[in-house]
């Protein structure tokens, strides 16, 4: 953990101590040189091998899952199976594998938030029919949606405001965040960095 300065905002210590969890990279062990750098600075070096966790609902099914999907310094198989089925597609059933490194994005933000990282999930996979389906009915569903590549994924972070998970994710600088307030969800994917509201 980085050390508190208490005449800084809430926001900036959770942006500071994001940043230093994610300087370290997901490819970089904690005795490399980033990891050296970062305790030279006096900040936390993340222990890149340590297990990561999710807790999910699905709030259009109701399914929950709370699963250990990395361990040992790698994913987990059957905990990645698992979460593909949780995220699939709820109105066609269909499910797609989803990258591995949105659920790395929810630990790492959970994290920062000082939550556990219990998410509610309004959307993670969207088959191509669902996707036009949605488009059709609004203009804030993209035509060539992330989703539909299973990169994408529409979540609520229990013990936190979405605005606030937002602006973690906007800190984190790791894909697209886009906040829609009146439906209160943050769109999370791994494409390029952008923002947006809906």
């Amino acid at each position: 953990m980085f050390p508190v300065r208490h005449s800084e905002p809430i926001v900036d210590q959770r942006r500071r101590r994001l940043l230093g969890w994610l300087a370290a990279g997901p490819a970089v062990l904690a005795l490399g040189l980033r990891g050296q750098a970062l305790a030279a600075n006096g900040l936390a070096v993340p222990d890149l091998l340590a297990p990561r966790m999710l807790g999910m609902v699905n709030t259009h099914t109701g399914e929950k899952l709370q699963i250990r999907y990395f361990e040992a310094g790698q994913y987990v198989p059957a905990a990645l199976s698992r979460l593909n089925h949780l995220l699939r597609d709820h109105r066609s059933g269909e499910s797609a594998a989803i990258d591995p490194r949105l659920f790395d994005q929810l630990h790492a933000l959970a994290r920062c938030a000082e939550c556990e990282p219990h998410f509610e999930i309004i959307s993670g996979y969207r088959s191509p029919a669902s996707n036009a389906r949605l488009h059709a009915q609004s203009k804030g569903v993209a035509t060539n949606s992330l989703h539909m590549q299973g990169r994408a994924i529409d979540v609520r972070l229990s013990g936190t405001t979405c605005r606030s998970l937002r602006d973690l994710a906007l800190a984190m600088q790791s894909g697209g965040v886009g906040y829609y307030a009146k439906s209160d969800f943050v769109h999370l994917d791994t494409g390029r960095v952008r923002t947006w509201a809906g």
